[in-house]
């Protein structure tokens, strides 16, 4: 299979505009005073890691848009990049912890969905989509921390 870099352009775009908002809303000064649990990584692992899985989740739709039988693949890989780019301007911009895990968890259902559905037309797409799963097992755990160890934050700044 020969690898199309005008496809690839398109979906490192969409990655691209992902990773903007991850940029618009960093971790903050509320992020900062919240508790957060021991194993919680430094701020600094965070773009390094999403850099990384913005390359390869734009390299595994790359791969399955110019297969046959794509669409399902292609639809949840739409829906996983929509729920990431809407992430961190929920919990970050507006402070709204529950709400994040409610949107990290559809974002998890949809990279399973991705993950799988490409699997069954391309099993490199598919692989490569395992450690975005990873890190968002991890993103979601540690969401679901930070609510259970602030509930009186969780709602946003209403509720602080």
């Amino acid at each position: 299979m020969e690898f199309d870099w005008i496809v690839f352009g398109v979906f490192i775009s969409a990655c691209c505009a992902a990773a903007a908002t991850g940029s618009m809303f960093p971790p903050d000064k509320w992020y900062d005073a919240l508790r957060k649990p021991s194993w919680n990584p430094p701020n600094w692992v965070f773009p390094v890691v999403w850099s990384i899985l913005y390359i390869v989740i734009a390299v595994a739709a790359t791969r399955v848009a110019v297969l046959d039988g794509n669409a399902l693949a292609m639809a949840f890989w739409g829906v996983q990049i929509a729920l990431n780019t809407l992430w961190s301007p929920v919990f970050f911009g507006l402070n709204r912890i529950k709400a994040g895990m409610f949107i990290i968890v559809a974002l998890w259902l949809a990279v399973c969905g991705a993950m799988v559905s490409a699997w069954q037309i391309d099993m490199v797409a598919g692989l490569l989509l395992a450690p975005y799963l990873v890190w968002v097992s991890i993103a979601a755990a540690l969401n679901a921390a930070v609510w259970r160890l602030n509930p009186d934050k969780a709602g946003g700044p209403a509720t602080a």
